[in-house]
């Protein structure tokens, strides 16, 4: 049995609540953005299991970088479950094993609901082709292989690593429904690649005396031009936000940009705090712009038009 005696440290390796959210909420949102409505029959079945998948899939890579990152955790997080030993090393191979696993076999059962369904292996093959590049990003993240890239240790490239795949989220939520192009789905995806790449930017920064080994984007320019490129990133963010209410690009109704005002004031409230060093209340903040950013496009995408 993989569970200890306290289910706590479990919940806190495999990062269930933004697992949950990112997974669950992330597809069924490219979803409902790619087909206009809430999603009934196969297409619900599909939403599912492709959510399931997703949050499997978190599990394991959180699961992973949390071993792989253990001594480093020990410096800078030593109450995490590996480096306390309220999960054992052992214990901790067996979760990320069981959870890649059960990844695997919901994308299985999705593929074969499409593929003798209605939807068709064509129809669903972009999303199996979505998820086998997140599979390739999460090698070239943390393997330590000579054929890896090893882009956690590289800085930059890593944040844009994890942010492509917290971004595809909603791509692959659409794809499940056979909308891979959806250009809704597709301007969510940019947002939240912005919010998440400026959000990792200042976690190494809030990092950096325990990231030896690696050579982050702090280490490189320094933490207070680090903190400038998260800040110019926000900034591009806040107009990617707008963007998709403009007549011209015709995505949403205009007046649907009230829906954004809460996440537009809680991101121009990230400036203050991150240029008086609060970095770790500026990245909580920029989690919680994002959050309601997303929690708005859910409404919006809800409203008949």
């Amino acid at each position: 049995m993989v569970v200890g005696t306290s289910l706590s440290p479990w919940l806190t390796f495999f990062r269930v609540g933004n697992s949950v959210s990112a997974g669950i909420f992330g597809v069924v949102l490219g979803s409902i953005l790619a087909t206009r409505g809430l999603p009934d029959g196969e297409v619900a079945l599909l939403t599912l299991l492709h959510a399931i998948s997703v949050m499997s899939f978190m599990f394991s890579w959180n699961a992973l970088n949390d071993l792989l990152d253990i001594e480093i955790d020990r410096v800078n997080h030593p109450e995490r479950p590996l480096p306390s030993g309220d999960i054992s090393l052992e214990a901790a191979r067996k979760g990320i094993f069981l959870t890649g696993l059960g990844s695997i076999l919901s994308l299985s059962a999705a593929g074969f609901v499409a593929t003798t369904g209605e939807t068709g292996f064509e129809g669903w093959a972009p999303a199996l082709a979505i998820w086998g590049f997140a599979l390739i990003l999460l090698f070239h993240y943390e393997s330590p292989s000579k054929f890896s890239f090893r882009m956690k240790d590289k800085g930059l490239p890593g944040n844009v690593a994890i942010s492509l795949s917290v971004g595809l989220v909603i791509v692959f939520g659409a794809a499940g429904v056979s909308k891979p192009l959806d250009a809704r789905a597709w301007s969510v995806f940019v947002i939240g690649f912005l919010y998440n790449l400026s959000r990792e930017i200042v976690k190494d920064i809030e990092d950096l005396e325990g990231d030896k080994g690696r050579n982050t984007l702090a280490m490189s320019v320094g933490e207070d031009r680090a903190r400038v490129i998260a800040w110019a990133i926000l900034l591009m963010t806040l107009l990617a936000l707008l963007a998709p209410f403009l007549p011209s690009l015709n995505l949403f109704l205009d007046w649907h940009v009230a829906f954004i005002i809460p996440a537009l004031v809680s991101l121009l409230m990230v400036k203050a705090r991150l240029f008086s060093s609060e970095d770790h209340s500026a990245q909580v903040l920029i989690k919680n712009s994002m959050q309601l950013c997303l929690a708005a496009f859910l409404v919006i995408s809800l409203i008949p038009n």
